[in-house]
């Protein structure tokens, strides 16, 4: 029996986040160890498990992988999210990219000092708005089909949906101009195994709080 996926991060959202919910949608179960101290970074960097000296890692078949895209592309290619064919792949890659810039700045903008926070939130609020949502309803408009590509759910469709949630948590109305992907994030949210991953007790990590922030910022020398 294979064993399990084993993550290295913090206990909390960042980086980590996107490649939990992409093993829970696959249906993996998965091990973490949380960093908590400065010792434990430096050793994952001396015992050469951090290419680039930086974490997400994840060790998965046997390999020691980091850097988070690289992460992700290797899982949803492993567990067939990752489209059918070339082209079903580059348009996965255009969507995730998309949503990944504007989950950045979500990650990014806790770690602001406490007066740009607003500021910033207002910003990400008019890019959801004006720039990255109005794409995906669009596709979801056009094309009739239940999910961004190939009408199968792939990695593209994992993403949103976090990217989606992750909107909500600071404007409960963001969906409200988006018919479209309110239905996608109802139809995605009751996947059995996305469901399950949304429920309380799971590996899902809530909003960073001042712990995880504190200890992110002292083992990172921020």
């Amino acid at each position: 029996m294979a064993a399990k996926p084993k993550l290295y991060y913090f206990n909390g959202r960042g980086r980590m986040e996107s490649i939990r919910w992409l093993l829970a949608a696959a249906g993996v179960e998965f091990d973490e160890e949380f960093i908590e101290t400065k010792e434990q970074y430096v050793k994952l960097i001396e015992g050469g498990s951090l290419m680039f000296q930086q974490v997400p890692l994840v060790e998965i078949d046997g390999l020691k992988l980091v850097q988070t895209k690289a992460i992700l592309n290797y899982i949803a290619a492993r567990y067939s999210l990752y489209g059918k064919n070339i082209k079903e792949r580059a348009y996965i890659d255009m969507y995730v990219d998309g949503t990944t810039d504007l989950m950045a700045m979500i990650i990014y903008h806790f770690f602001l000092p406490e007066v740009d926070i607003e500021n910033q939130r207002n910003v990400i609020k008019d890019k959801a708005v004006n720039r990255y949502f109005p794409v995906y309803e669009k596709v979801l408009k056009d094309h009739g089909q239940d999910y961004l590509v190939g009408n199968c759910l792939s990695w593209a469709d994992v993403h949103l949906l976090e990217a989606i949630l992750m909107m909500e948590e600071l404007y409960s109305d963001i969906l409200s101009g988006f018919p479209h992907l309110k239905a996608f994030k109802e139809r995605t949210s009751n996947i059995p195994t996305i469901k399950k991953f949304l429920q309380p007790g799971s590996q899902r990590k809530f909003r960073p709080d001042e712990h995880y922030i504190t200890t992110v910022k002292a083992v990172l020398n921020m």
